[in-house]
């Protein structure tokens, strides 16, 4: 792999041109009708995986919770200017009232909301949000029966409503009582939220401002029943028009969502950026979103050269094409009309072992060996074109957390002769040589292929035998939370600015999800346990540099690379400055956002057609 140019078969540039084309054909002309009878203003996005599911409850993923959020409004958001992150109200009245003890917050909900129009509704009129429907959406999540995968942001946090997960247990399908009193969960007045705590929990603004947490109609799901995952019947700023299985998302303007406005405030740089110039204005900017949903990094480069897509990261093999030297666009883009953005995302990448499997989990030289044997800077060099920093632990440069020092003595420094000596340690508790292991994937195009034949052969070069899997997004995403993969490459993108939000990832109660690996170790529970408690404190940030000393420690994850996002995209598309908890998914409920010079993507078009000529 080092020295090989990995070339792609013929027949899978044919399919993949073929899926471009019938995409193409598909949506041309989305944009020409509108409900006002005028040509809609349209934001053309992009997919790089197929979606599972528009069920806010069953989120759990960045892909989808980028499509999700914009049809789901939370009781609270980030400020879209703002740095650091500020949470300011969005379905909510105004900011929470919590008690002295931090044990009780009182939440006043907005009285001007609507959910989408809906068949689901009488008459079809979508009525009027709640605070019931976020009791609804909250005990929904915790009934076993949704099977939801967002169980563990309220598992053991709210008063009583374990013990409703428990009964719904033994509730016939179906016939789960949503109306059964919680005593942590009540609703005052049809506008006000009550929420009593088990113990105090800091972070619970930050899920209030995450889409799992987001309110949703029981009429909705007593109607749509097993299809609530492609109805979509939330508060937001858009609502879904189609959705076209593996090929696009098409959403259109919510014609009733209630009074929503640019910011007139952010940061001392923003309005030299142009980022005020609609400040005060109406939401949402645009008419439609349209997501293409395309796997290949090459028809997703086409298409933004065409003017097809608004905007896209750039591919490994374009990249050149694209950056020249100091993160400067080069003289084509700049003629083209392109703009840049980059950022450093608080996200860690690394290649997770399933801690179930006996030999995996009994075998701590094992997996030092693994750990030794990549080579983290030609990873991030040929694979992303120096877009990263080597992983040394889970906490990324991206989070003030960080600690430098995390190198020193971290087993995921590259080192071919120490990962073979660690490999005969492991050889000798073994009692001879290694079998096979699967290495999976969780992706089918050009770049995931990549980086797995280059991680399979560095655990090759150290003696390891190593079977390649790879698999669409959706099927990787059950394998994980069925325990069924070995090796797999994974990561985690921060859901919220605090690095609690990677320390769940190895809590041992919230396997398989977000657990993936069933770690387990009870001295890194006792600190999230207590941290979790915790205010932002210097206290708390020791605490988190020694729950990710054990994990290095115990090395559950090879911990490969923290990715710096790149973004281009055409300057027909304003108002955009990239949120770095989520800038692979541009667009993360922020398309309301943006705003579209339609005249000018149109002059970019006829220009790229008359040349063509």
């Amino acid at each position: 792999m080092y020295s090989t140019t990995l070339l792609r078969p013929k027949r899978l540039w044919c399919w993949s041109w073929v899926l471009f084309f019938v995409a193409g054909a598909l949506l041309s002309g989305c944009g020409k009708d509108s409900p006002s009878g005028s040509e809609a203003v349209v934001l053309n996005q992009r997919l790089r995986a197929k979606i599972q599911t528009l069920d806010p409850a069953d989120v759990g993923d960045t892909n989808t919770d980028g499509v999700c959020k914009e049809f789901f409004d939370t009781l609270y958001q980030y400020h879209y200017l703002k740095r650091p992150y500020e949470i300011i109200p969005l379905a909510a009245a105004q900011m929470p009232e919590i008690s002295a003890d931090g044990l009780t917050w009182r939440i006043a909900v907005r009285k001007d909301v609507y959910f989408h129009d809906d068949p689901c509704f009488a008459g079809g009129k979508g009525r009027n949000l709640k605070a019931a429907d976020f009791l609804y959406a909250w005990k929904r999540v915790a009934d076993i029966r949704t099977r939801s995968k967002n169980w563990y942001i309220f598992d053991g946090k709210i008063v009583g409503l374990d013990d409703f997960r428990q009964y719904t247990k033994s509730c016939p399908p179906e016939q789960v009582d949503y109306a059964r009193r919680v005593d942590g969960l009540t609703a005052p007045d049809d506008h006000t939220i009550e929420i009593k705590l088990v113990r105090p929990w800091p972070q619970l603004i930050f899920w209030l401002a995450h889409v799992p947490t987001a309110p949703i109609a029981h009429e909705a799901v007593e109607r749509y029943g097993p299809d609530i995952i492609k109805h979509p019947v939330g508060t937001g700023a858009f609502m879904l028009k189609q959705w076209h299985r593996g090929v696009y998302v098409e959403a259109v303007r919510n014609p009733n969502y209630y009074p929503a406005f640019y910011p007139t405030d952010g940061m001392p740089e923003d309005a030299d950026a142009g980022l005020l110039a609609d400040a005060g204005k109406r939401l949402p900017l645009i008419d439609r979103i349209i997501w293409r949903i395309m796997e290949e990094d090459q028809p997703r480069w086409l298409l933004l050269m065409k003017g097809d897509i608004d905007l896209n990261s750039i591919p490994k093999d374009n990249f050149a094409q694209a950056v020249g030297f100091g993160k400067e666009l080069t003289p084509q883009m700049k003629r083209l009309g392109m703009r840049l953005t980059t950022v450093d995302e608080p996200c860690t990448f690394w290649v997770e072992m399933n801690m179930q499997d006996p030999l995996i989990c009994s075998n701590k030289p094992l997996r030092y060996a693994i750990a030794h044997a990549i080579d983290r800077m030609r990873f991030i060099d040929l694979l992303w074109n120096g877009r990263g920093y080597p992983a040394y632990g889970f906490i990324p440069p991206a989070m003030k957390e960080y600690d430098e020092s995390v190198k020193d003595g971290s087993h995921c420094v590259y080192d071919v002769n120490m990962a073979c000596q660690y490999l005969k340690e492991a050889e000798t508790l073994y009692g001879g040589k290694l079998p096979r292991f699967r290495l999976a994937m969780g992706g089918t195009d050009f770049i995931y292929k990549q980086m797995g034949q280059f991680l399979q052969r560095n655990l090759r070069d150290i003696g390891l035998d190593v079977q390649l899997e790879m698999f669409d997004w959706p099927t990787f995403l059950e394998k994980m939370t069925t325990g069924d993969l070995q090796l797999f490459f994974n990561g985690w993108m921060a859901d919220y600015p605090d690095v609690e939000s990677f320390l769940q990832i190895f809590y041992s109660k919230n396997a398989p999800w977000p657990n993936h690996g069933y770690y387990n170790n009870p001295q890194f529970d006792a600190i999230y346990e207590e941290v979790s408690i915790m205010p932002d404190c210097p206290e708390r940030v020791d605490l988190y540099r020694q729950a990710e000393k054990i994990v290095i420690e115990d090395m559950p994850c090879a911990f490969t690379y923290h990715r710096i996002g790149y973004i281009i995209y055409h300057d027909w598309l304003n108002n955009l400055k990239p949120d770095g908890y989520k800038s692979d998914t541009i667009g993360y409920g922020y398309s309301k956002y943006y705003r579209i010079d339609s005249q000018k993507r149109d002059a970019y078009r006829k220009q790229l057609k008359h040349q063509d000529e």
